[in-house]
């Protein structure tokens, strides 16, 4: 299932995603930049972290 986007107040307003929907309910998500893969993380007190 794909992530839920979150429509901008305005149209400069950038794109807003819910964490949790991109890692489809588990803990990790890969995002992928340039071919490059990054891994989205949320840390259980519910932080995120971002590694490539």
């Amino acid at each position: 299932m794909p992530a839920t986007e979150c429509k901008p107040d305005t149209p400069d307003d950038p794109p807003v995603y819910d964490a949790r929907s991109l890692t489809e309910g588990g803990s990790t998500a890969v995002i992928v930049l340039d071919g490059q893969p990054y891994v989205l993380r949320i840390t259980r007190a519910g932080k995120l972290i971002l590694t490539k």
